[in-house]
């Protein structure tokens, strides 16, 4: 049924809503164009008068009930076929027509059953009859015969087939004991036929069988207002009865009470229109529960007599809840008040159901904005990895497997979501630990150092001060990751409840060492919820921990870290009476240094290895070397030997994990070096801390990695090592202007793979705004504004914060080709472990043994542009060779930083190089050279030395007006000396 505006004698098709007697349908279109419910038809049975129902205070006709039912029970819900036949209108324009449902004409079952009788055409209508009235009369005739429905010849059955109803509840409930039916069928479901649907959440039913006629209102919903038209009469009658057909005489309706009057009265002037969605809704109620049998839990009664329940409606063999379906679809918002009325799971259930919709913004919640929050939801991270550090007892660190062993970009902490822990404490901040902190974290600790987990990632939220965040930290604001960790397999010791797949979380609540936060609606929180909802009944049920009456155990702990000097030697002694003393590694100062604590003397030290030294802070591979530790031994149990204690109160000896000298871990990954001024005779297992170094001096690795046997490299001293000279075949990628440029090299094996594997990545739609949020440092995917191609970058600056829109810009660096660039977050893509892990392919360079102005000093401009044109712009190859190689720029954090080459860059078919040819026009100048130089560097400088002579004396470039200021500028002040 397209439309309802169609000529008579058209069939149309259209579904049951409603039927309001044994003649009359409410039928309403299958399909629409227009937003809303459909339009809707209330089409009388041509030429048939059925037995008319009560009205308020009145009384049914014979068998009024039995006929409407079975026209009811025969079509409610269904699909049917009709045509309009005609229309009266001096009954307001009612339109009669013929019905099939299937092949059955329902006007022909509903005569044959003797539910209603036939109207024959009179003198002054004889167009307004049924096309189909000689069959009609015809079975009217058989049906009296064999006394069928109201031709019944049984003695009484007329009589008996009027119901005997009660006052009723609608509009005047003086006469109702609502209190009464409450206590009687509380939690019993009650059997009903809804009669009207008053709004999506109101309606009036008759309760079987007494024919009681109340008003219902769903329990724990709201859906929206139908609102309130000007009129003198507000209340609704529960039937419309049909008039005869062709009669427009009617029975008058029963008059209002006092309390009705008085409410029409005072809104009649008064007109509300309708809340959005409010015919949505009704509709929605309608086309479920509208005249069908459903059953009724009663929950409650208002303060008003009002009935508070659950309706339930079958659909085949399907149970439906009606109120958690309005919620689910937006057209009914949770209330709290009717909602606690209910059993728990159903009101948790409506509560979900809700806050889903609003996340969704469906229907009613299409324009929610809600509250501000400061969580937002993480989607698509999990991971797996061994826990690294306890930081609390809803605080962990885990190093992700995906990312290089001993990398510090693997660390990833991870708060234990919708639960918190006592606080910690910081003693450098004079904060005690709260009662079962130490508990909370010694659990976790003993259970999950080391450990395999799987981490599921929840949720973010900015943290600050005032929010009571239980692990130490810094004293701003931050961003925080939320998630659950997950125990592989059951851990030593435990017990039945730290199976497979235990949730962490759970497991503290469970032994009473946490709390469940409260969310509010809007907030994000964990997956597993209930689960930990769940537990901590059962920890408060046990009396566990923090939720027993209990004061925690009292330990009084001397921490030596933060104590003079003169208390830590004054406690040596007592660590010497032991030859080995057990120890906690509490946290990783640096790669060689240690904060311990001894359970025998309860006190926490400063701890260092003796005769071991890695990179101290800023040098490069230090943030390697504590990574690397934090894995080894963080929070786990050692044995050390104390040999004695530092001016500064750090005590000095080795350590065991196991029955490894942790040192080894250092020496064998070229992380530290031994110190040969202390005495080798001192240091227990020395030939194995040898044996470990030598390895590493082998293998070149880390700060060994220009180590030429018989000449010692300096690390951190003289920023300029020294090596062997290598040639490369590159070619340059970016020019940066100073004489700096990065290159490629050409034919490396490394460049065809990791081109191979971009090429095989398939790129998705920009990530949804939350779902990724790259940090400085991270490796990504960027599309590169110039030629849009998708490349490994490195981010170098981001968002505070989290990402809050597609737009926010991120500056990024091409790791592969020295490119630098700021593009928007829907440019940049999350890279998968394998493609990210590889070094970058970019090398940073300069000219060797030049001076080359730089882009903000005269001729600046034109040196850049020349070093462009022949290099990047010719396209190609040359011969680098590696005169020197500066370490200074430490680790690549962007364009300009990370291991510089000095270079003497020939192209393949050039006579001079890149060098020799800048020198010659005029666009830069030698360095100042030193008094003793190698004999290499000397003859290398002296053969550039006649090209620069050459531009000179033509007065070329940054000659033009003679000499030019000596290198005097190139040398720094000179530096004081030191006090101490």
């Amino acid at each position: 049924m397209a439309s309802v505006a169609v000529a008579e004698n058209h069939w149309l098709k259209g579904r049951v809503k409603a039927v309001t007697s044994g003649d009359c349908l409410v039928i309403t279109a299958l399909t629409h164009n227009r937003p809303g419910p459909p339009p809707e038809k209330t089409i009388t049975l041509s030429s048939l008068i059925a037995p008319r129902l009560a009205r308020r205070g009145g009384i049914d006709e014979p068998f009024a009930w039995e006929s409407r039912e079975f026209l009811r029970k025969l079509c409610i819900g269904k699909e049917v076929t009709f045509k309009v036949d005609y229309k009266v209108e001096a009954i307001a324009g009612r339109e009669f027509g013929s019905v099939y449902l299937g092949n059955e004409n329902l006007a022909k079952l509903v005569v044959q059953k003797g539910w209603a009788k036939v109207r024959e055409p009179g003198q002054q209508n004889q167009d307004k009859v049924s096309p189909y009235i000689a069959e009609l009369l015809q079975i009217e005739e058989m049906a009296k015969q064999e006394g069928l429905g109201r031709w019944s010849k049984v003695p009484g059955a007329a009589e008996a087939s009027v119901r005997n109803l009660p006052p009723s509840a609608v509009g005047d409930s003086g006469n109702f004991d609502a209190m009464g039916l409450l206590a009687a069928s509380k939690g019993k479901p009650m059997e009903a036929i809804v009669e009207q649907v008053r709004d999506g959440s109101t309606i009036r039913v008759y309760l079987l069988p007494e024919f009681q006629f109340v008003q219902v209102f769903v329990a724990g919903l709201q859906a929206p207002s139908m609102g309130r038209r000007s009129t003198q009469e507000t209340v609704v009658e529960p039937d419309v009865t049909s008039a005869p057909n062709g009669d427009a005489s009617a029975e008058p309706r029963g008059p209002l009470t006092s309390a009705q009057r008085l409410a029409a009265s005072a809104v009649s002037s008064v007109e509300v229109s309708s809340d959005p969605f409010a015919m949505e809704a009704k509709y929605f109620t309608e086309l479920r529960v509208l005249n069908r049998d459903v059953r009724i839990v009663l929950e409650g009664v208002d303060k008003f007599n009002n009935l508070i329940g659950s309706v339930y409606y079958s659909v085949g063999e399907t149970v439906n809840d009606l109120g958690l379906e309005l919620v689910e679809n937006g057209l009914g918002k949770y209330v709290e008040w009717s909602a606690n009325m209910m059993e728990e799971e159903a009101k948790k259930k409506l509560k979900a159901a809700e806050l889903q919709c609003k996340k969704n913004r469906v229907k009613m919640w299409s324009n929610y904005v809600p509250p501000a929050s400061n969580s937002k939801a993480i989607h698509d991270q999990n991971f797996t990895g061994k826990v690294v550090e306890v930081v609390s007892g809803d605080c962990l660190v885990v190093a992700d497997d995906s990312v290089p062993f001993g990398s510090p970009m693997a660390e990833r902490r991870v708060c234990l979501s919708s639960i918190r822990s006592p606080k910690i404490g910081n003693p450098r901040r004079e904060e005690k630990p709260a009662p079962y902190a130490r508990e909370a974290r010694e659990f976790l600790r003993q259970r999950l150092i080391g450990k395999q987990v799987n981490v599921q990632m929840e949720y973010q939220r900015k943290i600050s001060p005032a929010d009571g965040v239980t692990t130490s930290g810094a004293s701003d604001s931050r961003v925080m990751d939320f998630g659950s960790v997950f125990l592989p397999s059951p851990t030593k010791g435990d017990t039945a409840e730290a199976t497979a797949g235990a949730n962490i979380a759970e497991l503290i609540i469970a032994r009473g060492l946490g709390t469940v936060v409260r969310h509010r609606d809007f907030e994000e929180r964990s997956n597993h919820y209930e689960a930990l909802l769940a537990a901590e009944a059962r920890a408060i049920a046990g009396k566990k921990g923090i939720q027993s009456a209990k004061d925690s155990p009292v330990m009084h702990i001397t921490d030596l870290t933060v104590a003079s000097a003169k208390k830590a030697k004054d406690f040596l002694p007592s660590l010497h009476r032991s030859r080995r003393i057990s120890a906690v590694v509490e946290y990783v100062l640096s790669g060689h240094r240690f904060k311990l604590y001894i359970p025998k003397e309860t006190c926490s030290i400063a701890f260092a290895f003796s005769g071991v030294r890695c990179p101290g802070r800023g040098e490069p591979y230090s943030e390697d070397a504590i990574a690397l530790m934090r894995r080894k031994i963080m929070q786990r149990d050692v044995e050390i030997e104390v040999e004695t204690v530092d001016r500064t109160g750090t005590f000095l000896g080795s350590m065991w994990e196991g029955k490894t000298n942790t040192a080894t871990f250092l020496l064998e990954a070229g992380l530290a070096k031994m110190q040969t001024g202390f005495g080798a005779d001192r240091i227990p297992e020395a030939h194995l801390l040898e044996l470990a170094e030598r390895s590493a001096k082998n293998q070149k690795l880390k700060i060994w990695e220009n180590y030429v046997e018989g000449e010692e490299v300096v690390n951190g001293g003289s920023k300029v090592e020294t090596r062997q000279k290598e040639t490369l075949k590159v070619v340059v990628t970016e020019v940066l202007g100073g004489g700096r440029f990065y290159v490629q090299t050409v034919g490396d094996q490394k460049v065809s793979s990791i081109q191979h594997q971009l090429a095989s990545l398939s790129l998705k739609d920009a990530p949804i705004v939350g779902s990724f949020n790259p940090k400085k440092g991270d490796i990504v995917l960027a599309q590169f504004s110039l030629d849009n191609s998708w490349n490994r970058a490195m981010i170098v600056n981001a968002p505070r914060g989290s990402v809050q829109s597609p737009e926010d810009k991120l500056e990024v660096f091409y790791i592969d080709y020295g490119n630098q660039e700021t593009v928007p977050y829907s440019a940049i893509r999350p890279i998968e472990a394998s493609v990210s892990s590889a070094p970058g392919l970019a090398q940073l360079c300069r000219l060797a043994y030049l001076k080359v102005p730089s882009l903000e000093e005269d001729f600046g401009p034109e040196a850049g542009e020349y070093l462009h044109t022949v290099t990047l712009g010719s396209g190609k190859e040359f011969k680098a060779v590696v005169e020197e190689r500066d370490t200074s720029g430490g680790k690549v954090k962007g364009q300009g930083t990370g291991t510089e080459l000095a270079v003497t860059l020939i192209a393949v078919d050039d006579e001079i190089s890149v060098n020799a040819a800048m020198l010659q026009e005029g666009i830069a100048r030698m360095e100042k050279r030193k008094r003793w130089e190698p004999k290499d560097k000397k003859e290398a400088m002296d053969a550039l030395e006649k090209y620069q002579d050459e531009a000179r004396k033509s007065r070329t470039g940054i000659w033009q007006y003679g000499d030019i200021q000596s290198d005097d500028e190139d040398s720094g002040p000179v530096r004081k000396p030191g006090r101490g």
